[in-house]
């Protein structure tokens, strides 16, 4: 992997940029786009929802009015959403318009893009309750141990998420997750036809942004768009992954002090950001490194 030519990216190809939490991919790709054009797309899964922003550290107001942005915050909190709802709504901004510059730190949006997506089948309407009941009764080594070999080799077994829905694939399927991606079709957009660009960030200088920058969503209103939250407050929404939620909401309902909240939160965050670092570094090898001026 090389640190890539940022100022020289071929404009007939779209750019991916992928990184973990808080590394200043958003950033770079507002500085491409206002320097060589584009329109910004989100591959993030939690950003697509309305209910969060400053949470979810969507870009703001001031940026989305600077350069185009697409796909931030147009679901509804209590709506579902999957990396086959992203893709559906990608493929028509890569076929024509500006050169979409996707950013994000969803790691299998990008896998889905230039890798394919395995056409699973819709699942019943009662996976979903089961794997959750599930999950709640024994904890995630309950889905795991009902999960095949290959599966349990491919997916990333400390991600809740993941895990259940490769569980809830198998129920609703009776066939296993890799099974259905040794079947998966031709990618949208192969690595080869985009400028892909890895973010790589020290972890202490990561870990120090990630505390500066909880502390300031809080100064911009994370407390306050939490308490907009609480009314429709359902763990069980995919919305309500937004790291930092479960503990703001936690304070809300009186369970643990707003310091308690802050410094649960800036821990899970370390730990999320911990677990792109990795996932990102095995999959996605054949990306161009960028490493963040140290400020």
């Amino acid at each position: 992997m090389k640190t890539p030519d940022l100022t020289h990216l071929p404009p007939d190809r779209p750019v991916l940029i992928a990184g973990p939490t808080a590394s200043g991919k958003s950033a770079l790709a507002l500085r491409i786009a206002q320097d060589q054009g584009g329109v910004i797309v989100n591959a993030d899964a939690i950003q697509v929802f309305a209910n969060w922003r400053v949470l979810t550290a969507r870009p703001s107001p001031a940026d989305e009015a600077r350069v185009p942005h697409l796909l931030y915050g147009h679901v509804p909190g209590d709506a579902p959403y999957s990396v086959g709802h992203w893709l559906r709504e990608v493929a028509p901004l890569l076929r024509s318009g500006p050169r979409p510059i996707i950013v994000g730190g969803t790691g299998l949006y990008f896998t889905a893009l230039t890798e394919g997506l395995a056409e699973i089948p819709t699942l019943p309407d009662h996976i979903r309750p089961e794997a959750e009941a599930r999950l709640r009764a024994g904890g995630i080594a309950a889905l795991l141990a009902d999960l095949d070999a290959r599966t349990l080799a491919r997916i990333d077994q400390q991600n809740p998420m993941r895990v259940q829905r490769a569980w809830e694939v198998w129920r609703g399927t009776g066939r296993g997750l890799a099974t259905w991606q040794d079947a998966t079709p031709p990618p949208l957009l192969p690595l080869a036809g985009a400028s892909a660009v890895l973010v790589d960030a020290p972890k202490d200088w990561l870990n120090a942004r990630i505390a500066r920058r909880f502390a300031a969503m809080l100064a911009d209103g994370a407390l306050e768009e939490a308490r907009d939250n609480l009314a429709m407050w359902n763990p069980d929404h995919l919305s309500s992954k937004a790291i930092g939620a479960p503990e703001l909401i936690a304070h809300l309902q009186g369970q643990m002090t707003l310091a308690a909240a802050q410094e649960a939160a800036t821990i899970a965050t370390r730990q999320f950001a911990k677990r792109q670092r990795t996932w990102f570094r095995a999959r996605m090898r054949g990306w161009q490194v960028h490493r963040p001026e140290l400020a």
